[in-house]
């Protein structure tokens, strides 16, 4: 007798839904379409247990998903149709992959009879995206739906975390069949070993200039106590990877900085002075390397010893000292055992530690700028306003600057960030926050163009009562890319002005509260209003485009150019 004759008659669509709520999934992001009308159906009988989020834009449901695969830990679903809609989902697939976060896309494909001969919106996944996921399937049968989901969602969240994709043809989703069910995915732990420890120990033995990195994903709020355990047995300056810096509390005296572009100099050499660097959970990637300068690739000057759950990256840009593959949860774990039986012994760098903090909070002190709204001061303001646990969220652009040097993280998942740098990320990040964690603060940084990216899903906010405080950081251009203009090709401006909307009548229109801020001593009573807001609110500060890090100016990048000419 087959293993499926005892199993209920269901449609494609259903044996899908049913198979993700085995796996606990508990939150689709969508923009629905013709090609998987049953999923939609299916979600439809358990509302209950699977709340849909209907998007405006794939791009945003796919970073929606994205962000909240980040939150949990666990892989953030979404659910676009084939060809245009796919295509623009890619994007989210990208930021997966470059943010180590899992992930599962789920693609209604065009009729199986149809494929090869470039049906409406035809579309190979597999030559598509194999370079951008770590699995991708096509479902050939409605019988083997089950073992696809629990085979791609086995490799989203196995040693490095990452996106997988499965599209499933629409005469499928329709079919019925009998199925039977399979069990919930599990994630495999890899751990730390008693040699690898050990020989952790003697490189911090040897050490005088220690620098701890952390980073990566997989991280949860217990592995990061246990880290702080480490670090503080062995007063180790903490630094954090680009855009993690909530996995250290940044106000802990053992903290030294945030690596990244716009490094604090000091920061940047101390890493370059150091004897040895424990690496845990980061790739070490060009971002936070600097452009592999603070660690030369592929030899570094300094001791390495790297620590990451996927033995596919150790070794792959570093040649450490040390390789160690486990999980972040099993490695930490280690980590704070090894603290607890480590003999006591005086430290050897107490006063670099010291110094590497002290650095720190000097570059906390906001610079003065041009303009009448100096950002530094309004996110210094805000970091000693809101919750430990709001939760604050970026898309790229300079104005990214001011807000991973002046707030400090103090709690696990407080920051959602691009590590892959993509624009338009912030304001879906922040909607699957809210949605994820309903009841605490969130807030949400966009520059003038990054938010024109995904404006649209204030709808989606709106729609599903998520109140969100959207700070739009108005300089009216593209500042990233009008600031490398202005260091390559120096007063040639063209192609990075913009010409914007009225944003407080764009909130209005939408349904928000908006609000404009021509000084910085009016952004707290805008921020207090726009926290009672009732379906969240926009604010608009007008910044000068001058103010184009915290410590430069268009002016003066365009003057040291011209007397660095001959």
């Amino acid at each position: 007798m087959s293993a499926h004759a005892s199993a209920p008659l269901r449609t494609g669509g259903q044996v899908l839904v049913d198979a993700l709520r085995l796996h606990g999934v508990d939150t689709v992001f969508c923009v629905p379409g013709e090609s998987h009308l049953p999923i939609i159906d299916a979600l439809h009988d358990h509302q209950d247990t699977i709340r849909l989020v209907v998007c405006r834009h794939e791009a945003a449901a796919a970073h929606m998903a994205e962000a909240y695969g980040k939150l949990t830990g666990r892989p953030g679903v979404c659910l676009v149709t084939r060809g245009p809609g796919i295509t623009q989902a890619s994007i989210g697939l990208h930021t997966a992959a470059q943010d180590s976060t899992p992930m599962l896309m789920l693609v209604g494909q065009i009729h199986s009879e149809f494929l090869g001969r470039e049906a409406w919106q035809e579309m190979n996944m597999g030559q598509v995206f194999q370079t951008v996921v770590k699995r991708v399937e096509q479902v050939d049968r409605v019988d083997r739906i089950p073992e696809i989901l629990s085979r791609c969602l086995h490799a989203a969240v196995s040693g490095r975390p990452g996106p997988t994709l499965v599209s499933v043809p629409e005469d499928l989703l329709y079919a019925q069949a009998q199925v039977s069910d399979l069990g919930a995915y599990q994630t495999v732990v890899t751990h730390t070993g008693a040699i690898e420890m050990a020989q952790l120990a003697h490189e911090l033995a040897q050490a005088r200039r220690p620098v701890l990195i952390v980073g990566g994903s997989g991280w949860s709020a217990q592995a990061c106590a246990d880290l702080q355990l480490f670090a503080e047995r062995f007063q180790l300056p903490v630094c954090t990877g680009f855009r993690r810096q909530d996995l250290f509390n940044n106000t802990h005296a053992l903290y030294a900085g945030a690596l990244g572009p716009g490094v604090n100099a000091q920061l940047a050499q101390r890493v370059k002075d150091a004897d040895l660097v424990v690496a845990i959970g980061t790739r070490l990637s060009e971002s936070t390397s600097a452009e592999y300068t603070l660690l030369q690739a592929p030899r570094p000057v300094q001791r390495l010893v790297h620590i990451h759950p996927d033995s596919q990256e150790l070794g792959r840009v570093y040649q450490a000292d040390v390789l160690i593959q486990a999980s972040m949860s099993s490695c930490a774990q280690a980590l704070a055992h090894m603290a607890a039986s480590a003999p006591p012994s005086p430290c050897a760098w107490a006063e670099w530690t010291q110094s590497a903090h002290a650095d720190y909070l000097a570059a906390l002190v906001p610079t003065q700028v041009p303009g009448n709204v100096n950002l530094g001061t309004v996110v210094a303001w805000l970091s000693q306003r809101l919750p430990a646990n709001a939760i604050v969220t970026n898309g790229a652009g300079n104005y990214t600057g001011w807000v991973h040097r002046f707030f400090q993280h103090q709690q696990f998942n407080t920051q959602l960030g691009p590590i892959s740098g993509t624009m338009g990320y912030g304001v879906p990040a922040a909607i699957a926050a809210k949605v994820v964690h309903p009841d605490r603060v969130v807030v949400c940084f966009a520059g003038d163009g990054c938010f024109l990216m995904s404006e649209q899903e204030l709808a989606t906010a709106k729609q599903h009562r998520l109140p969100i405080v959207f700070i739009v950081v108005n300089n009216r251009m593209y500042g990233s890319i009008r600031m490398h203009q202005e260091i390559n090709f120096p007063g040639k401006v063209y192609g990075t002005t913009l010409e914007n909307p009225d944003f407080v009548l764009l909130a209005q229109a939408y349904g928000l509260e908006g609000r404009r801020v021509h000084y910085t001593d009016d952004f707290p009573g805008a921020f207090e209003a726009s926290l009672r807001a009732p379906h969240g609110a926009v604010i608009e500060l007008c910044t000068d485009p001058q103010a184009i890090t915290p410590n430069t100016t268009l002016s003066a990048l365009r003057q040291a150019h011209s007397t660095s000419s001959p």
